[in-house]
């Protein structure tokens, strides 16, 4: 796991400037990777790449990047891991592919040497990657296909510009200044940037399972993969076994390491799966870290610990109140990349198990998505059926739409309203559940912020989501909007803050290509019944007890020990009541701006 960065141009670019540049980003950057870093400018000085380095595979010097192959053709910097590089590797091998190391970079390049872009397929992992073709003057970006690994990029200036993070490219000077409305809408209305955009107009965000090719200064941008369910026909029985065979692969696979691996335990059923899967499959000596809370409706810290003895973990618990959760909000803050209403419980977890000597720690994310363990997937069906009846009758929805979106008292009942003044789709369905603030509100919000009318803003499109079964159409909105765009997102900036991987077997390609053909009747059974039944070793007491997660009473701190600092942010807002996540989602975009003017500069190459 690393952090990546390049800047290209089809002219030539000045190449102390350039440099001065590279090391801009490299020390953007930093913690991202602090065992190593490089950069390499080819010689016609066009091109520049770097890199910093999280030693995971390969400890020695042999996987250092930038790297590139003996005839200098190719050259890659890459972040992520690919799991299933020894058989790729041995499959080089076979036809006589050379190496000089035992690094999975080094199968990447070897394998794109070969076999261009028809290698993204055939790819086991999570990365963001760009390699340049010094031959055919071309470099080719690429993303993992769940989106686990982020990748930004730029145009502005002609030339292109990519990291890891956005405040690199921001720190760099390549990123402009100017808001992007639709992004901002969709913030408030969902509390987060959603994907392709970010808050900036000139920056992109390369989107989950998609590659672009920069070539002479221009782009194109190509879908390689998406979530699709195709639900074969099969018996309960033969659904469980499936699922449980996708399990225990993906688990095997994510513990590829030249260092030991921790797990993130919540208390709850995903994390607990992990743990027992891992067990099963014979890895011992696990190191488990949770944290426990000073409120007991969410403190899962006793059945965390209780969860590790039983399978003979070496448990770490972390104690965290109001006072405390102070200490660390500033430097979370300071971690941030984009806004969200989420990511703090990363935070906190990632640095207790970097100050334990963790460098690699799995997840449970991803098993709610899979297996139902949202309560939107009974909502949202109820709410779209809603939405299509009251769609049926000549402006009945409108109406309604518009007198519920101007209720003061209650943030549901306005998410309602805007829902049918929509289109009825799922997506505006699941996003009156998912969202924080209404699309009428929200569009309130960003008017304010971007000095501009309510009737300026843009229009912003409504996509239908085409699956058969709406419980699968809830499935993927939470996989594409809601995880993908905070949890992942919020779990790679908060984890690598800390110089730390975090690992999702749950959100795998090939485990999900594999559970996606399980019939939706099966596999998103009330309580992730699916789950438990595929890993039975879960504990009694951990399958009855009420889903909490990792989650903070952060509503309790606001009210009573972090007023202060949201006081302002409650002011802002144009209603009464608001709820906890509403004044952070504000306080959150405030900082971010602050933070950004102190950025603002132009890029010195």
């Amino acid at each position: 796991m690393c952090g990546i960065a390049g800047v290209l141009s089809s002219e030539k670019m000045d190449g102390g400037k350039l440099s001065a540049v590279l090391q801009q980003l490299i020390a953007s950057l930093k913690h991202r990777g602090p065992d190593d870093n490089g950069t390499w400018i080819n010689a016609s000085g066009t091109v520049g790449l770097a890199h910093v380095r999280l030693a995971i595979l390969d400890l020695s010097p042999g996987g250092h990047q930038p790297m590139h192959t003996p005839d200098g053709r190719f050259h890659i910097t890459f972040n992520g891991e690919i799991y299933n590089f020894k058989e790729l590797r041995n499959e080089l091998e076979r036809d006589g592919v050379p190496f000089a190391s035992h690094s999975d970079t080094e199968v990447l390049l070897r394998l794109y040497e070969k076999h261009g872009l028809a290698m993204l397929p055939r790819l086991r992992g999570m990365f963001a990657l760009a390699i340049w073709d010094e031959k055919n003057r071309r470099c080719f970006l690429a993303r993992d296909p769940l989106g686990i690994k982020p990748l930004y990029y730029t145009t502005r200036g002609g030339r292109l510009a990519f990291a890891s993070e956005l405040k690199a490219l921001q720190v760099s000077g390549f990123a402009g200044s100017q808001l992007d409305a639709e992004a901002l809408v969709r913030y408030f209305q969902m509390g987060s940037v959603q994907e392709p955009h970010t808050l900036l107009a000139d920056v992109h965000c390369l989107e989950a399972g998609h590659y672009l090719i920069w070539e002479q200064g221009r782009c194109a941008k190509s879908c390689y993969w998406r979530v699709t369910f195709t639900s074969d026909e099969m018996s309960g029985g033969d659904a469980v076994e499936t699922v449980k065979q996708g399990l225990m692969e993906s688990i095997d696979a994510h513990f590829v390491s030249d260092v030991p691996v921790g797990i993130f335990l919540s208390g709850g059923i995903d994390s607990t799966a992990v743990l027992a899967l891992a067990r099963a499959s014979g890895h011992h000596k696990i190191s488990t870290f949770s944290i426990g809370v000073d409120d007991a409706g969410m403190d899962e810290s006793a059945p965390a610990e209780r969860t590790a003895k039983h399978f003979g973990a070496d448990h770490h618990a972390m104690r965290l109140n109001a006072e405390r959760g102070g200490e660390l909000f500033a430097r979370f803050l300071s971690a941030m990349d984009q806004p969200s209403v989420d990511g703090f419980n990363t935070y906190a977890v990632s640095a207790f198990a970097r100050q334990g000597g963790m460098k690699v720690v799995l997840s449970g994310l991803g098993g709610d998505e899979l297996f139902a363990g949202y309560k939107s997937f009974d909502a949202v069906p109820r709410l779209h059926a809603l939405n299509r009846a009251a769609h049926c009758i000549p402006l009945a929805a409108g109406i309604a739409g518009w007198a519920l979106e101007r209720n003061f008292y209650s943030a549901k009942l306005r998410r309602v309203g805007s829902m049918l003044r929509l289109p009825p789709t799922v997506k505006n369905s699941y996003r009156a559940f998912r969202g924080i603030l209404s699309f009428h509100t929200a569009k309130l919000l960003a008017a304010r912020y971007l000095n501009c009318s309510y009737d300026s803003l843009p229009e912003l499109p409504n996509h239908h989501i085409k699956v058969e079964d709406i419980r699968n159409a809830v499935s993927k909105c939470e996989l594409t909007l809601y995880m993908r765009n905070q949890l992942l997102r919020d779990s790679d900036v908060m984890s690598m803050s800390q110089g730390l991987e975090l690992r999702v077997p749950l959100v795998d390609r090939v485990f999900f290509e594999k559970i996606a053909k399980v019939p939706a009747s099966l596999r998103l059974r009330a309580g992730k019944q699916m789950l438990l039944d595929a890993v039975p070793e879960v504990p009694e007491w951990i399958k009855n007890q009420p889903k909490r997660g990792f989650v903070f009473p952060f509503e309790k701190w606001i009210e009573q020990q972090w007023g202060q600092e949201f006081a302002a942010a409650t002011q802002k807002l144009p209603f009464t009541n608001p709820t906890w996540f509403t004044r952070w989602a504000v306080f959150m975009l405030d900082h971010w701006l602050e933070r950004s003017a102190g950025h603002a500069r132009a890029a010195i190459v």
